[in-house]
């Protein structure tokens, strides 16, 4: 007999990977027509929103509300509805909205859902790269369909470690971040994505990524794609309006934890 419970994770993932696909390819035909997307600033310069951010969630929205009514949902653009299933889907409709703004490929959506507060499945779309990222608690990453496994043989210094910031940090603290990994004999790259960038990470692109202060839909989605992946995440807390709040992102391979755990003080 089935377990109930891989039952319905099963479900969900499939549901989530078809979203992320779709959600993604209504958010490339926007890609192409940029230009037309009336753009609004949220809180400062740097974060922005636009309409195909609005509708690529409400489309994900209503496609889990059809198939899952009692899990929660929470969505970087419309907020947090709670549910009944111990199921919450947590949704960035396009993660890195500046590089998709400015005709850059480095975004993504990306789309987590987590049970009773652990992330259990998360699937990253890239469309401009076609790259989908899929990854379910017990069930390892894959991308493309091609199993990921981090080497252990990658570390801070024969690597390079992706790395984002916001105004939430301020100038002086990110560049004590930096001086620290690259005096560790580290070095690092920032393409604007921090959900694309935990992905590479557990494709091994990065040997790690940081950020210290991320919010919940940015992150979770990467977190299970890590971990299912043979990497370490720092523990984002979900409870209740705690996954409304901001948090330290760290996500690393075996070889570069120490060094990176060091550097971001965890």
């Amino acid at each position: 007999m089935s377990n109930p419970q891989h039952t319905a994770l099963d479900a969900r993932l499939a549901l989530a990977e078809q979203v992320a696909r779709t959600g993604g390819d209504k958010a490339l035909a926007w890609f192409h027509q940029r230009d037309t997307l009336q753009v609004e600033t949220k809180y400062d310069l740097q974060d922005v929103v636009s309409r195909a951010d609005r509708e690529v969630e409400q489309f994900i929205r209503q496609a889990i509300q059809a198939h899952f009514p009692d899990d929660g949902f929470l969505g970087e653009e419309f907020g947090l509805e709670s549910g009944q299933s111990g199921y919450t889907w947590v949704v960035d409709p396009i993660d890195g909205t500046s590089p998709f703004l400015n005709g850059m490929p480095n975004w993504c959506v990306s789309v987590a859902v987590l049970h009773d507060g652990i992330p259990v499945i998360g699937v990253i779309f890239a469309p401009t790269y076609q790259e989908c990222y899929v990854a379910a608690l017990g069930q390892g990453a894959t991308l493309n369909g091609q199993r990921l496994q981090v080497d252990p043989g990658r570390t801070l210094q024969n690597h390079v470690t992706g790395f984002g910031a916001n105004s939430h940090v301020s100038p002086e603290e990110v560049g004590k971040i930096l001086a620290s990994l690259l005096t560790a004999g580290g070095n690092f790259i920032r393409i604007g994505s921090g959900a694309l960038m935990l992905a590479w990470v557990a494709a091994g692109r990065v040997v790690g990524y940081y950020e210290p202060y991320m919010h919940a839909w940015d992150c979770l989605a990467g977190y299970c794609l890590v971990k299912e992946a043979g990497g370490w995440y720092h523990p984002f807390n979900t409870e209740g309006e705690r996954l409304l709040k901001g948090a330290q992102v760290l996500a690393v391979a075996p070889g570069a934890e120490a060094d990176l755990r060091r550097i971001a003080g965890l």
